[in-house]
C-alpha cells in the first residue's frame, strides 16, 4: 500500500456549510471449515463508477428505526435529512442496520429490542446508500426467524448485506464491488457476547459472523485479500459508553491488520472512539450513534467517515462531523460545532495505541 499523505483530512467548515445549503435535514460451532466464497461482484451497487481513477466509500455508524426515528418512516425519502448528501456524492455508501425487519413477536431475553418494517430498507436506499452490515447485537432480536425476515426483506428491496446469512459460510461471506477499476471486499463481524451462542451462524444455522468464529474468521479475511485489492472489516464491538478501546477490540485490530484488512471500522460504543494507523492498516474504532432513535444516549456528536481508494489501494481517509438533531437525524455540522468536532477525534486517539501516520 502507498503512504498517505494526509491520514484524515478533516471538512472544513465552509465546505459543511455548503453541503447544507445544498440540502434539505447502533454456543455454536467454531469448525475449521472452509473458507466462505466471496459475494458476486455483479452484486454492486449500480451508482458504483465507471472507469480507473479515485472513488470514495462512505461509512456511517449505528442506525435504528424505533422511537422518534419510526415517525420519520412515514416518508421514508427524508428520512435521513441532509446527511443524505455525504451519501449521494460518494461513489459508493453503507452504514450498520442495527435492527430486525419483521412483524415477529419472538423477542428475546435481553433489554434492548429493535424491529421495524420495510419502509427502513426504502429510507436507506432513498439515502443513497448501496450496502448495510448486519453483524451486530441487535439484527436477532427477535430469533433466528426474524433474522430470515430481515434477510428476506433485504432481499425483495435490492439492498445487499453482509456480516449475517443463511449459515456461517454466507455471514462470513465476503461483499465484493469495484469502484473505478479497485475491487473492495467488506466483511463484518460482532464481539457483542450477549446471546453470542445462539445469534452466532452455524454451518446449518442462520446467525451473525462473530469473532467466536475465530480462525475461520480471520480465514475469510485472508481469503479476501487475496480475491480484493482493498478489504474493509466492520466490528461491531467496544464498551458502551466507553471512549477508549478495549484490550479485546485492539487485539483484534491487530488480528485483522495482519490478516489483511486494510480498514477496520468499529460500531457500537455509542459514542466516537479514536482512529489511526496500525502498520498500513487503518482503524475507526468507533463512528457512534447515527441514525439515532432516543435523546441523551451517551452523546449526539456523530459523523460519516469517507475513504478513498485508487489504483487498487487505500489512498485516504476524512471525516465528515455531525450532530444528531432533536428528530434523530444526523446534521452535517458546521463552524464551532464542527471544530470542536474533529477536535474530539483527534484527542481520542491518544487511548488507541494508534499511529496518526500509516507506516
Amino acid at each position: 500500500m502507498a503512504p498517505v499523505e494526509s491520514p484524515r483530512r478533516l471538512l472544513t467548515a465552509a465546505a459543511a456549510a455548503a453541503l447544507i445549503l445544498t440540502t434539505a435535514a447502533c454456543g455454536s460451532s467454531t469448525d475449521e471449515a472452509s473458507p466462505p466464497p466471496p459475494t458476486d461482484s455483479a452484486s454492486a451497487s449500480s451508482a458504483a463508477p465507471e472507469g480507473p481513477g479515485p472513488a470514495t466509500i462512505a461509512i456511517a455508524g449505528d442506525a435504528h428505526f424505533m422511537g422518534r426515528t419510526a415517525a420519520l418512516l412515514a416518508d421514508p425519502a427524508t428520512v435521513f435529512g441532509p446527511v443524505a448528501e455525504v451519501f449521494t456524492r460518494a461513489d459508493f455508501a453503507m452504514l450498520n442496520f442495527e435492527t430486525s425487519v419483521t412483524d415477529s413477536d419472538d423477542a428475546q431475553p435481553k433489554q434492548y429490542k429493535f424491529k421495524t418494517t420495510p419502509a427502513a430498507y426504502e429510507a436507506v436506499k432513498a439515502a443513497g446508500i448501496d450496502l448495510v452490515s448486519l453483524a451486530n447485537n441487535h439484527t436477532l432480536d427477535y430469533g433466528r426467524d426474524g433474522l430470515v425476515d430481515t434477510l428476506d426483506a433485504a432481499e425483495a428491496a435490492g439492498l445487499p448485506v453482509f456480516g449475517a446469512g443463511m449459515d456461517a459460510d454466507a455471514a462470513l461471506a465476503p461483499h465484493i464491488v469495484d469502484l473505478n477499476g479497485t475491487s473492495v471486499a467488506f466483511i463484518g463481524a460482532s464481539q457483542v457476547w450477549e446471546l453470542w451462542d445462539t445469534w452466532m451462524a452455524t454451518d446449518s444455522k442462520p446467525g451473525i459472523a462473530h469473532v467466536a468464529h475465530e480462525e475461520r474468521l480471520i480465514q475469510a479475511v485472508e481469503n479476501a485479500a487475496e480475491q480484493a485489492d482493498v478489504v474493509i472489516m466492520m466490528m461491531h464491538w467496544g464498551t458502551e459508553g466507553d471512549k477508549c478501546p478495549n484490550d479485546e477490540q485492539k487485539d483484534w485490530a491487530k488480528r485483522l491488520s495482519d490478516a489483511g484488512a486494510d480498514a477496520i471500522v468499529g460500531t457500537h460504543a455509542h459514542l466516537l472512539q479514536g482512529e489511526g494507523w496500525t502498520g498500513d492498516s487503518y482503524v475507526a474504532y468507533g463512528l457512534g450513534n447515527f441514525l439515532w432513535y432516543r435523546d441523551n444516549a451517551y452523546s449526539n456528536d456523530t459523523g460519516v467517515l469517507e475513504l478513498t481508494v485508487d489504483d487498487g489501494e487505500l489512498t485516504g481517509t476524512d471525516f465528515v462531523p455531525a450532530f444528531i438533531d432533536g428528530d434523530g437525524r444526523p446534521v452535517p455540522s458546521t463552524g464551532e460545532e464542527a471544530t470542536r468536532i474533529e477536535e474530539k477525534l483527534t484527542d481520542l486517539r491518544g487511548c488507541t495505541g494508534l499511529d496518526a501516520s500509516q507506516g
